[in-house]
């Protein structure tokens, strides 16, 4: 049996494995500083174990694993700047340490990476894959507008 810091590791190395490319370095540096600062990694650490599950073995579903960790951070980036966070994991957030325009950009890479790594997945399962992995962000996205619509609203109450 793994042990959870197992899969954490496999996890990290993997993130650190990811090509981005060194220029333009104010789009990329603020990418790899962000996986680098941690993180539980339980998304991705879920869906190996699922895969796992159903018969396959993780370096086979590592690269869909990285793609729900990406995406999962892209959303972080963005949440970070709309709510002017100054830290992410006692760290200054993308746009503390860029600026904003850098943090959007950069979140906007990572989502767009996120799917390049989901569509690693087998042809057959491809269409299927996007349709729930874009349901999910749609999902997400209405979730984020919920959460900025509570917060000026005057009839929240206990």
């Amino acid at each position: 049996m793994t042990e959870l810091k197992d899969y954490t590791a496999y996890i990290d190395k993997s993130l650190n494995e990811l090509n981005f490319p060194s220029k333009p370095s104010e789009l990329y540096d603020p990418i790899r500083y962000f996986l680098n600062i941690g993180g539980k990694r339980i998304r991705p650490i879920l869906t190996l174990l699922g895969a796992e599950l159903f018969g396959c073995d993780k370096g086979s579903a590592i690269s869909q694993a990285l793609s729900i960790e990406v995406f999962h951070n892209f959303t972080l980036v963005h949440d970070d700047i709309m709510d002017e966070a100054p830290l992410r994991r006692n760290q200054a957030t993308i746009h503390q340490k860029w600026n904003t325009n850098v943090g959007i950009l950069s979140g906007d890479v990572m989502i767009i990476k996120a799917y390049q790594l989901l569509c690693q997945i087998s042809a057959e399962k491809l269409p299927e894959a996007l349709e729930v992995f874009s349901k999910t962000a749609v999902e997400v996205c209405e979730g984020q507008q919920m959460d900025m619509d509570f917060e000026s609203r005057n009839d929240v109450t206990i």
